[in-house]
């Protein structure tokens, strides 16, 4: 079983029925894989996928896969460790958002595969990504 952490990118996608991303992560949770969400995420999909045109579908369509996923929070420790890891990272020249930070520690806490397309991930030492968008 495999264990997937998903960013922002790639966690709007599954509100569209019939999107290629939806159809394999269904997939692949019906198989016994796990796919986690750090609650920083659902904050930022509920606003993205609220402020379109489809926002009413888009929230509904949320509403009933939410319960699917394993919900992460985002403790102390872990906030400190993103800070942390943003002081690393801007003092080797690289800029990299408070959000994507605590995504980053949640992810690296509890060794998970992080699905993103956001290259400024890279940067992250330790940090284990896939990007099923490309």
């Amino acid at each position: 079983m495999a264990r997937y952490l998903l960013d922002t990118n790639h966690l709007s996608p599954l509100v569209t029925l019939g999107h290629s991303l939806r159809e394999r992560v269904l997939v692949r949770m019906a198989e016994g894989d796990e796919f986690c969400v750090a609650t920083v995420c659902a904050a930022e999909v509920v606003y993205g996928i609220g402020i379109l045109p489809r926002a009413e579908a888009n929230l509904a369509e949320w509403d009933r896969l939410k319960s699917g996923f394993t919900h992460l929070q985002v403790e102390l420790f872990e906030a400190e460790r993103a800070g942390h890891l943003q002081i690393a990272l801007r003092r080797a020249g690289v800029q990299f958002k408070t959000v994507d930070a605590i995504i980053a520690a949640v992810a690296l806490r509890d060794q998970l595969m992080l699905l993103t397309t956001d290259g400024d991930f890279t940067a992250v030492p330790g940090l284990e990504r896939d990007n099923w968008l490309a």
